[in-house]
C-alpha cells in the first residue's frame, strides 16, 4: 500500500475527517488531501506529526518505505538462530569476516556458489535465502495466528502493531520489515525464521534427504512433533537445539 492511501485508511479506521486530521496534524486540510491522493510526498516532520495525530509510529504510517527484509538480514537472522557469531560463520565457510559483514549490511551481493556456502553453514535450504516474492509470510502467519486462537487486533496489541497492518500482511498487501517480522514473532512465541521458510521450501529439503529419512519425517506422529517444535520460543529452541547436539556426540562415542 502506497503513503498516501495508508494515510488514508488509517483516518478513516480512526473517524477523522480530513478537516480533523489536517487540524490534529497543523497542516492545512489541501494540503492532506494531495498527500492522499499521491500528489505530494510529506517530510519527515510532517510525516510525525500526522502519525502523532493517528497515534501510530511511523514504520506502521509508512510500510513500503520500512526497511525490507533483504538477503543480509536473512542471513543475519539465520546466523543468530543457530548461536552463530560473524567470526563463527566466516571460519565455518571459509568467507572473510569483512565479506560477510558487508553482505549482511546490504553493501555487497554474493555470488550463488557463495550463497551456497552460507546456506550449507547455516543448514538452510539456499532458496530462502534467494526467494523474495511469495507472499508466504502472511500465510504463515495467518495459519499461526488463528491456531492460537487470536484475532488480528489481539496479535496487533501483543506485538505493539496496529490491526491494519497484521490484515495487510496477511493479505500480501505489505511486506513486513525485519523488526515487524521479529515483535510479530515475539508476540506469536515463534521463531523469526519460522515466517520466512516457505513450504515449498521445506518440500525442498524433504527432497534433498534420503528415501529412509523422508519416509520417516511423513509419518503423522512425526509431523505431530514437528509441528509442536514449530511454536516453541528462541529461549525452547535453543535448548532442543543443544540438546540434539549433545545427543549426537553421544551416539557417536
Amino acid at each position: 500500500m502506497d503513503l498516501g492511501p495508508t494515510i488514508r485508511h488509517f483516518r478513516e479506521e480512526r473517524g477523522y475527517t480530513l478537516d480533523e486530521l489536517a487540524h490534529r496534524a497543523g497542516i492545512s486540510p489541501s494540503y492532506l488531501s494531495e498527500i492522499e491522493r499521491g500528489h505530494k510526498r510529506p517530510s519527515l516532520k510532517t510525516l510525525d506529526k500526522l502519525c502523532s495525530a493517528l497515534n501510530i509510529s511511523r514504520e506502521t504510517l509508512i510500510p513500503a518505505e520500512a526497511a525490507r527484509i533483504g538477503l543480509g538480514d536473512k542471513i543475519r537472522m539465520a546466523r543468530q538462530e543457530k548461536g552463530l557469531s560473524l567470526k563463527d560463520l566466516s571460519a565455518k565457510t571459509g568467507i572473510s569476516f569483512t565479506y560477510l559483514s558487508e553482505i549482511e549490511r546490504g553493501v555487497l551481493h554474493p555470488a550463488v556458489d557463495t550463497l551456497g556456502k552460507i546456506a550449507a553453514a547455516l543448514e538452510v535450504p539456499l532458496s530462502m535465502l534467494l526467494s523474495h516474492n511469495e507472499n508466504w509470510i502472511g500465510k504463515k502467519l495467518k495459519e499461526v495466528r488463528e491456531a492460537l486462537g487470536l484475532t488480528q487486533g489481539a496479535l496487533a496489541a501483543q506485538a505493539g502493531l496496529s490491526a491494519a497492518m497484521i490484515g495487510q500482511i496477511e493479505a500480501g498487501k505489505v511486506q513486513p520489515s525485519l523488526n515487524t517480522i521479529e515483535k510479530i514473532a515475539k508476540a506469536l512465541g515463534i521463531s523469526p525464521c519460522y515466517l520466512l521458510i516457505a513450504r515449498d521450501q521445506l518440500e525442498e529439503m524433504l527432497a534433498s534427504m534420503g528415501p529412509d529419512l523422508r519416509e520417516l519425517l511423513l509419518n503423522e506422529n512425526v509431523q505431530a512433533v514437528l509441528r509442536q517444535i514449530c511454536y516453541l520460543n528462541e529461549k525452547q529452541l535453543r535448548f532442543l537445539l543443544r540438546f540434539i547436539e549433545v545427543f549426537k556426540q553421544a551416539q557417536l562415542e
